[in-house]
């Protein structure tokens, strides 16, 4: 995937521009598609790799357009896209006898929202799934609500929000004030009594102590080591519903896989408690080794201690 691919120049201009070019490239019949596909995978062939990306902009392109709400370059919008289409292509395994649009859409989706998550504010806009899907979808459902004022929603709006999104009426009021924007700390503030001041004069660091943060990171290192060293006993269809049902901040369906895999959701159900139940075992034993490990060290430096 050597070759350039076109470039989305800033403005409404440059973007009918780059969508007039990529229309010129064309769409593969899913005989061609396969047999490319198949090229790639098994020689690596970057001409190859290049018409699968190639013939996939305009589908990066529309589901970029989606996310044009959140103020940020449409240009790096569909760059992040594109991003994401050519790890697709990079994975893509034509003999499961999907189509690459079905298995891309994922990887673009990914790519671009991590994109917005981290470029849209100063704040990390969220963490878990359900803070993810509140990001991007509070928008969407005040509008349903009809609930388009600027500004705190009302507490029955909050509780609605909160029910069809599945998250706490907190992350509801916290999330739809951060979609306001940033908020300098150095904005000027009037206090009870004439006192006046900044913002930041009001802060409290509750954060933890830098030992505790350090534990909590060594803890979580070992977690993932462990979690990582467990994942080899997976094949690699158990380890990619795996990931994508259990790991994914944004999981996919049972439908969506049973699609990519083109079996029955119940049979992707089963792969994934399998794999889980597999996983699982795996990781406690690699803890009862890491316990035993440990023990061994403890008891020789006592030893040598005598």
């Amino acid at each position: 995937m050597a070759q350039t691919l076109p470039s989305v120049v800033s403005g409404e201009g440059g973007l009918t521009r780059y969508l007039e070019e990529i229309r010129r490239f064309p769409m593969l019949q899913p005989e061609e598609e396969y047999m490319l596909a198949k090229r790639y995978r098994e020689h690596g062939d970057p001409e190859a790799a290049h018409k699968l990306v190639t013939s996939h902009l305009r589908l990066v392109a529309k589901i970029a357009m989606g996310y044009r709400g959140y103020g940020l370059p449409i240009g790096e919008v569909v760059s992040e896209g594109n991003v994401g289409l050519m790890q697709a292509v990079k994975k893509f395994e034509p003999e499961r006898g999907f189509r690459l649009a079905t298995y891309a859409m994922w990887w673009i989706k990914a790519s671009i929202q991590e994109y917005v998550l981290r470029s849209w504010s100063l704040v990390k806009m969220g963490t878990t799934a359900n803070q993810k899907r509140l990001f991007f979808n509070l928008r969407k459902v005040k509008g349903k609500i009809q609930a388009l004022d600027e500004g705190d929603l009302n507490p029955e709006q909050v509780s609605e929000i909160a029910t069809r999104l599945n998250v706490s009426e907190d992350e509801v009021i916290s999330m739809n004030r951060r979609l306001s924007g940033d908020a300098s700390l150095n904005s000027p503030i009037r206090a009870t009594e004439g006192e006046s001041g900044e913002w930041q004069d009001w802060l409290v660091d509750e954060s933890a102590s830098q030992e505790d943060m350090l534990v909590q990171q060594d803890e979580l290192e070992s977690r993932r080591q462990m979690l990582g060293e467990a994942m080899d006993v997976l094949n690699d269809r158990e380890r990619r519903i795996f990931e994508a049902r259990r790991l994914s901040e944004d999981p996919l369906t049972l439908e969506e896989l049973s699609g990519e895999f083109d079996i029955s959701r119940e049979r992707v159900r089963q792969i994934e408690v399998r794999a889980f139940e597999k996983v699982q075992q795996a990781v406690k034993a690699s803890a009862k080794r890491q316990a035993e490990t440990m023990r061994a060290v403890r008891d020789e430096g006592q030893h040598a201690a005598l």
